[in-house]
């Protein structure tokens, strides 16, 4: 008997309840042969009739009341744990998990988590920050943040951050000084270099402009890291030319401890993306945030 379905039991404490059909029809918005037809399939199930019905009065039997007294505690737990969940929609509670770059976690996120945390203060965040290419799924992550070449094909993907980043060139005052300027992205063959590893050994060569005016270089490397605070010092120490995100640049060329060089070779790219898997029903936190998201790119478009 653990096979009764749960739509006939509610059906029959709902008709219980009312004394009547047609009334608790009305109230659950169905008609009053829907439910009928639950009870007529819930006594067949049983083989105890439940309910005594005439054309004027419905009354509940012996078994009925028995099975309706063990029955309405249950039911109301399932009908409050339902609510708790549906509930989430408006009031998300969880932990959102997120896979996203270096560059997203230290320039692009910091404005985003505060807004969205006081908006949604059952929700507690978990953020990896890697430059690996990993399967964020497969790893337990709710979602990703990645840039277009990096897109998963079956994957839907927003905006998330500026939508134009930019690669630029610097090194040290002092280094220039004693090396001379590139006037070239080939003169930095000549260079002392550092440059970025990801976590799975590859160290991109530099491409400098775009389309068919790019050029590609690989120059030997002086310091090379998967640490962008390492290289950012190793620059300014003079120990050689880097090129990275423009972000991650400015405040030292801002403070007069970088040089920006090579400014007609300014490489742009668009922004970052969220991506996440196309399921229907997604995780309440996850759901949220891309809310938040759209609502934030809405905005900034008035």
């Amino acid at each position: 008997m653990n096979d009764l379905p749960l739509a006939d039991l509610d059906a029959f404490a709902a008709v219980a309840r009312e004394r009547s059909f047609r009334t608790a029809a009305k109230k659950r918005g169905v008609s009053a042969s829907a439910l009928s037809e639950a009870l007529r399939r819930l006594e067949a199930r049983l083989g105890v009739r439940l309910l005594n019905r005439t054309t004027r009065s419905v009354t509940v039997t012996e078994a009925g009341r028995r099975l309706i007294d063990r029955l309405a505690p249950a039911l109301g737990e399932i009908v409050g744990a339902l609510d708790q969940v549906a509930s989430e929609r408006d009031n998300p509670a969880g932990t959102l998990r997120l896979n996203v770059p270096t560059i997203v976690a230290r320039e692009i996120l910091p404005s985003i988590v505060g807004p969205f945390l006081k908006a949604h203060p059952a929700i507690a965040l978990e953020v990896t920050a890697e430059d690996g290419f990993i399967d964020v799924l497969a790893a337990g992550f709710d979602a990703g943040v990645r840039y277009e070449e990096r897109l998963e094909k079956d994957m839907i993907a927003i905006p998330i951050g500026p939508r134009v980043q930019r690669y630029v060139t610097a090194a040290a005052p002092a280094y220039l000084a004693r090396h001379g300027v590139p006037q070239h992205p080939r003169d930095i063959l000549e260079h002392a270099t550092l440059r970025h590893r990801f976590q799975n050994g590859i160290a991109l060569a530099w491409e400098f402009g775009e389309g068919e005016a790019a050029i590609t270089v690989a120059p030997p490397a002086t310091v090379l890291a998967n640490a962008i605070d390492l290289e950012i010092s190793a620059a300014v120490d003079g120990l050689g030319i880097i090129r990275t995100f423009e972000e991650f640049l400015m405040p030292e060329i801002n403070a007069g401890r970088l040089v920006a060089i090579l400014e007609d070779w300014v490489t742009s790219f668009p922004g970052p993306y969220l991506y996440y898997a196309g399921r229907r029903h997604m995780p309440a936190p996850l759901r949220a945030f891309v809310d938040f998201l759209k609502a934030r790119q809405r905005q900034s478009s008035r």
